[in-house]
């Protein structure tokens, strides 16, 4: 027992200079970043990374160790590095610096997100939401309670909860650049066209990543301009400092592409969790005979399980597509359901092979 516990304090050991050697590798990131933006590069440069990854790769199997497990490292402090280096590019580039933002909703989850992102760029922000807010921020219950004139609104409400306050601040001519982030447009599309209309300086936008997103390199923000083009363009400048990619999207295609990219999605895991409880068989027993497919699949579904149901329901209910594309989807199973009680083999492998060339036709 002795040597063993010798051993763990070795282990001990080097975990600490680990660590110590990550915390200096995050400091040289944050220069690198400031080196940058001064510099006017990109964060991000793909070819450096193929060259880092692959030179961790061959170190690693030089010293006898496998290369994929250097990689998948290498490639967590690369994301590290990158995200550290997003938040300097924001700090440096100080968009907020005298300016005050409000976000309506700002206790919810995407609201949370929202004040962070906005105070990491100087703004000096103030929640409106009548339950728990971030606890270092000025808070008001209702919107129209907050002290002070703004130069950024985000309403990251519920998407009923949203269109009522537009409408009210479309009535109260609330000023500055205001923008929704409803995952539904619908519902509030037509107090959004209004707005313009009386010239409020209004845009919609959907964040097409979660709350716990951290690196926006690889995310994508759908962006509409409602009748008011400069307001848009400035909604797109809030995110100038990341890797986001924005996306131009008509308002009025935004749900049906929406039905498709989350309603089928969240619905398929929603009926696989559903299938798997009413079998009566234990997932974790499923997960221990399982395929690869099988374990990706499951990720996926609880993933989907632990978020909010109410958002989920939004998304499916009010989306006046949700219906006609959830009806598709059923035609769908019904037909390979068909296909399988009948044993015809032709035309399920015609079907899969018409799914591979749809897929690789959009690699």
């Amino acid at each position: 027992m002795s040597d063993l516990e010798s051993l763990r304090k070795q282990l001990g050991a080097i975990d600490r200079d680990i660590i110590g050697l990550l915390a200096r590798r995050q400091e040289i990131s944050a220069q690198v970043g400031r080196y940058k933006h001064d510099a006017g590069l990109p964060t991000r440069d793909f070819a450096q990374e193929v060259r880092v990854v692959g030179r961790a790769r061959e170190q690693a199997e030089s010293a006898g160790l496998p290369g994929e497990l250097a990689e998948n490292i290498v490639r967590l402090l690369i994301n590290a590095s990158l995200s550290r280096q997003e938040r300097v590019r924001l700090q440096a580039r100080g968009r907020g610096e005298g300016h005050r933002a409000l976000v309506v909703g700002g206790g919810g989850k995407m609201g949370r997100w929202f004040c962070e992102f906005l105070s990491s760029q100087g703004y000096a922000v103030t929640v409106a939401d009548p339950g728990k807010t971030p606890s270092k921020l000025p808070n008001v219950g209702r919107w129209q309670d907050a002290p002070d004139s703004f130069e950024l609104t985000v309403v990251a409400a519920p998407v009923a909860v949203s269109a009522r306050v537009l409408a009210e601040m479309q009535q109260a001519g609330h000023a500055g650049l205001i923008f929704d982030i409803a995952s539904i447009k619908d519902p509030v599309k037509d107090v959004l066209a209004r707005m313009a209309s009386a010239g409020m300086q209004v845009a919609s936008i959907h964040p097409m990543f979660g709350p716990d997103t951290d690196l926006l390199s690889g995310c994508h923000i759908l962006l509409m301009d409602v009748g008011m083009p400069e307001a848009a363009a400035a909604a797109a400048d809030v995110f100038a400092g990341t890797m986001v990619e924005i996306l131009r999207v008509p308002v009025d295609e935004h749900d049906r592409l929406i039905a498709w990219v989350l309603g089928v999605s969240h619905a398929i895991n929603l009926a696989f969790i559903n299938a798997l409880e009413e079998s009566g068989q234990q997932a974790p027993n499923l997960a221990r005979m399982s395929s690869t497919t099988f374990d990706a699949q499951l990720a996926v579904a609880r993933a989907v399980a632990e978020d909010n149901p109410h958002l989920y329901f939004e998304i499916q209910r009010l989306n006046p597509h949700g219906a006609e594309v959830l009806g598709e989807l059923v035609g769908t199973v019904e037909k390979l359901s068909r296909l399988v009680r009948h044993g015809n083999e032709a035309e399920f492998v015609r079907m899969m092979e018409s799914g591979r060339r749809y897929l690789a036709d959009r690699k």
